[in-house]
């Protein structure tokens, strides 16, 4: 059976927990941070042993860690490299993750690791094959009848579930108008991106728009 972990931080990580369970027969096994971290924390190792978190959240496949601590995520790399782990995603982006301290921790163990602004943006990964034909960047297979949309398969969506609650929404839309629709009950969703500017949810949205058009479009 395929193992994911998740690594918790206050609200970040439960929803992702629920999608894979309610979407896949995949297991969970998760460990959880403080939602309150130090701004700066001078010894991560010690830090880490004092929490005193889950390392079965090791014993996984793939492991997606919402730590968003520059100074908590290279060393949960570390370990989940020692761990044998074949494949680490960062949501949360660059400003939260040391970029090239995980390239070397990803070179030294052999281990895939990817960061992310938002978690829709994820490609197929051959480190993660059974994660990431399930979850990501969203693909769609659409039928319609008269013209309106009678069935909506989602074969990959957002790891938070926006994509299958879009998807469930869509059922009955005029086909002109979905594509339009599944942007705007995208950004409706309460998805934990960035708001306020052009990327974050505002990308997803774009994103799961331009898969309705090219799944309407390949149906014909």
């Amino acid at each position: 059976m395929t193992t994911i972990g998740v690594i918790t931080r206050g609200k970040y990580g439960g929803r992702l927990i629920e999608t894979i369970l309610s979407q896949t027969d995949f297991k969970v096994v998760s460990a959880e941070l403080p939602a309150n971290l130090p701004e700066f924390i001078e010894d991560p190792t010690l830090f880490l042993e004092k929490l005193n978190i889950d390392n079965d959240v090791f014993n996984a496949n793939t492991i997606i860690t919402y730590s968003m601590h520059p100074d908590l995520t290279p060393e949960i790399a570390k370990l989940a490299g020692k761990s044998g782990v074949r494949a680490l995603i960062v949501p949360g982006g660059a400003s939260r993750a040391p970029v090239g301290e995980l390239e070397e921790i990803s070179k030294q163990y052999g281990m895939s690791i990817e960061v992310d602004d938002i978690c829709c943006t994820l490609k197929p990964n051959p480190a993660a094959p059974e994660f990431t034909s399930k979850f990501g960047s969203p693909v769609l297979d659409i039928k319609t009848r008269d013209g309106k949309i009678v069935n909506v398969n989602v074969i990959r969506g957002a790891p938070c579930g926006s994509t299958w609650k879009m998807a469930e929404k869509l059922i009955g839309m005029p086909v002109s108008d979905a594509p339009a629709r599944a942007g705007l009950l995208i950004q409706q969703y309460p998805c934990r991106a960035v708001r306020g500017n052009t990327g974050g949810i505002h990308e997803s949205a774009q994103i799961h728009k331009k898969e309705v058009e090219r799944a309407l479009i390949s149906e014909k």
